[in-house]
């Protein structure tokens, strides 16, 4: 095996080429043949080099074995396997091929079946979805990459222009050889997890199976995470439906930071909730403004007056096209706002908004709403394991309530107390929210204690919480959290109960004069 500078060094004499993307594949494929490769290939990727006047043994003449079962069968081979995991180092391993005349193979160059593609293409085609399950590439990837040290793995166009360049050094160096290797693994463990993940959601499979395959796919590296210190970047499920941060087209600004993505994605997801136009104004993944109106434009006024100290580098989400109207308030009013995220933006709010150069902003090119959201599996990554939990979807009527005090809600109350659920089970816990008709006026966000979350949406939202009512994310452990909501003016309360000091609450209620309902269900947001 040769050497340069003392680095073993893997010389590429033979190579087997069997790719589904072609990208890139006939400029390696001549590369390798000027450099005296022999080049072995399969279906249609040895067509592709033979009409560009390649030459390449077809894998049949290698195997003695033709292509059968519609191409299912054509490289799991002992010929071809064997010349791939056969070990340079040991003399057994080379005796035992060249007594069979078997050749080593010392470069593999495969990309797999597109499974992905085909699920997002053709998501109701079952038959076309296994069909393209590969069986021989991930083999003959996996022997491969078990057999770094002689052999060469390929699995993606993007490496081509490094393995070209090694090749023209004189070989491939060991340190090359390991990083394709662990590309492979990533490469096959991923496509393994995809495969797992779809079958199981389409055979109903168990919730929470023994081992939790995540298929995953890199969208891109942070400049840093949660602080410069932490290195980060963003991943994503390439089979959620449905608008995501992950799939938003970044139209302007500089590049996403770990904590606009977190508050992004909450704000979508409260956006999520609600039909009529509705603004989220979101900071450290907290609401600190939520409206709804008839119009955008006045659902965002609304959201932002909520809470301005507060909203001063916020994220927005609008679950409706962004006008001109919007940003003319942003650039009037030279609010600081770190990013937007909506369906689309009017061409006069892009006008407007790109002359604000920090902001970032992205286009979900589709609605945000109910019908479109997508409940899926939540994970919490913990020192050593994982948290998997399934998504809160609680939907609750005015006929689930339980009027528990003497005097129920009116309808107006009951509206303005649906809205404030909506709210309050996506603000961190423990949580506690004032509203009025469809708009929060205060926002009392993860306090240890329940009183003191209550304490801080009065004070936030000073004058503007007389008249308005009160959510709970989790039940009063004292009354002193209803007796602060009647110094900020609360009329009507909606909460879980199931307290052992309920009866102690229902009564500070019933001596404030407000109404209070139950919804037998907590919703707690950590």
């Amino acid at each position: 095996m040769p050497t340069s500078g003392g680095i073993s060094l893997t010389k590429i004499e033979r190579a087997l080429l069997s790719v589904s993307d072609k990208e890139g594949i006939v400029e390696l494929a001549m590369e390798l043949a000027s450099l005296g490769v022999e080049l072995i290939s399969t279906g249609g990727t040895a067509k592709l080099l033979k009409d560009n006047g390649i030459a390449v043994v077809e894998v049949a003449e290698i195997t003695g074995f033709p292509e059968m079962l519609d191409g299912r069968v054509k490289t799991l081979h002992p010929r071809l396997h064997a010349g791939i995991l056969a070990r340079r180092d040991l003399p057994e391993h080379m005796d035992a091929i060249s007594a069979l005349d078997i050749g080593p193979i010392d470069m593999v160059v495969i990309n797999l079946y597109p499974f992905k593609r085909t699920v997002l293409d053709s998501p109701g085609d079952l038959e076309a979805i296994v069909e393209n399950i590969d069986i021989g590439g991930p083999s003959m990837v996996r022997a491969a990459a078990k057999n770094y040290k002689s052999v060469a793995v390929v699995t993606a166009p993007s490496q081509y222009p490094k393995v070209i360049e090694s090749l023209r050094a004189g070989g491939m160096d060991e340190s090359l050889r390991a990083e394709l290797m662990v590309d492979a693994f990533v490469v096959s463990a991923n496509y393994d997890a995809m495969i797992a993940d779809q079958l199981r959601r389409r055979f109903d499979g168990e919730l929470f199976p023994e081992s939790m395959p995540i298929p995953t796919e890199k969208v891109m590296e942070l400049r840093y995470g949660e602080n410069p210190d932490q290195k980060a970047a963003f991943y994503a499920d390439p089979f959620t439906p449905g608008p995501t941060v992950a799939k938003a087209e970044q139209l302007h600004g500089k590049q996403l930071s770990f904590n606009n993505i977190l508050d992004l994605d909450k704000a979508m997801d409260i956006a999520m909730d609600f039909d009529r136009p509705t603004a989220v104004i979101m900071k450290h993944t907290n609401p600190c403004g939520l409206a709804s109106a008839d119009d955008v434009h006045e659902a965002f006024v609304t959201a932002y007056a909520v809470d301005p100290k507060s909203a001063f580098g916020c994220v927005i989400c609008l679950n409706r096209e962004c006008p001109g109207s919007i940003a003319e308030e942003i650039r009037d009013n030279k609010y600081f706002v770190e990013a937007i995220i909506a369906p689309d933006f009017e061409p006069e709010a892009l006008d407007i908004l790109l002359q604000r150069k920090n902001v970032r902003l992205l286009r979900t090119n589709s609605p945000i709403g109910p019908q479109v959201r997508t409940r899926e599996l939540k994970m919490k990554k913990v020192q050593g394991g994982m948290l998997v939990q399934t998504d809160e979807g609680l939907r609750i009527s005015d006929e689930d309530l339980k009027v528990v005090t003497k005097r129920p809600p009116t309808e107006e109350e009951q509206r303005a107390l649906q809205f404030a659920w909506k709210l309050v089970k996506h603000v961190s816990s423990n949580s506690v929210v004032y509203v009025k008709e469809e708009r929060a006026v205060g926002i009392g966000a993860g306090q240890m204690s329940r009183v003191d979350s209550a304490m801080i949406a009065r004070i936030k939202g000073g004058d503007a919480t007389q008249g308005s009512v009160m959510a709970s994310d989790a039940f009063f452990p004292f009354r002193d959290g209803v007796d602060e909501a009647a110094k900020a003016g609360v009329t009507a309360i909606i909460q879980p109960g199931g307290s052992i000091r309920d009866e102690e609450v229902i009564q500070a209620a019933d001596e404030h004069g407000m109404a209070m309902v139950f919804t037998g269900c907590r919703v707690f947001r950590h």
